[in-house]
């Protein structure tokens, strides 16, 4: 896997305010050939109970979603690959009613193996923790406007700012930027 801080540099590289969805330059053809490559080596590797699917209106390409009973960790695994950076790949275990459990529940044979998938097909594997951390870049995002939604409520007395904090609105992360909808 690439170092953190050369991922990081990455993201920063690729992030263009001008287009939020796909970079200026994208190449359908490649991004439907890298992702169905990536389909291909999940649905070997965990079998054809495998489902993936398209977005329309995000900032990433598609999603694989495999079954609980077939990741042998004990709830569904989701992999993502985003329209930008020369196609950032990442996963995660879920949690509950599709929420995102994060990595903790990957094995690091998992992590590594994906990591060499994505070498393989021509995309950067970037860890979900990474992903996590407050996203500096240039774009406005939609946690960027919740901000000042949430400055307004605060205003008027309706959130407290401890409130404010504890939910975490009107701070996007690198998730917001390359990995959700737009």
């Amino acid at each position: 896997m690439l170092p953190m801080h050369l991922i990081r540099a990455l993201l920063l590289k690729h992030d263009d305010p001008r287009h939020l969805e796909r970079p200026g330059d994208f190449d359908l053809d490649t991004s439907r050939d890298h992702f169905a490559l990536l389909v291909s080596a999940l649905r070997e590797r965990f079998g054809s109970s495998c489902s993936s699917g398209l977005a329309q209106d995000a900032s990433f390409y598609g999603v694989i979603d495999v079954p609980a009973d077939a990741t042998g960790l004990g709830r569904p695994m989701r992999v993502v690959m985003s329209n930008f950076g020369s196609h950032f790949v990442t996963a995660e275990a879920v949690a509950g009613e599709g929420g995102p459990g994060g990595e903790a529940g990957l094995t690091e044979e998992f992590v590594t193996w994906l990591d060499g998938v994505c070498t393989a097909v021509g995309c950067i594997f970037v860890p979900a923790e990474l992903l996590r951390e407050p996203y500096d870049g240039p774009s406005v995002l939609e946690a960027h406007r919740d901000a000042e939604f949430v400055a307004v409520l605060t205003a008027a007395g309706v959130v407290t700012e401890a409130e404010e904090h504890e939910e975490e609105l009107g701070r996007a992360n690198w998730h917001d930027r390359y990995f959700e909808y737009m």
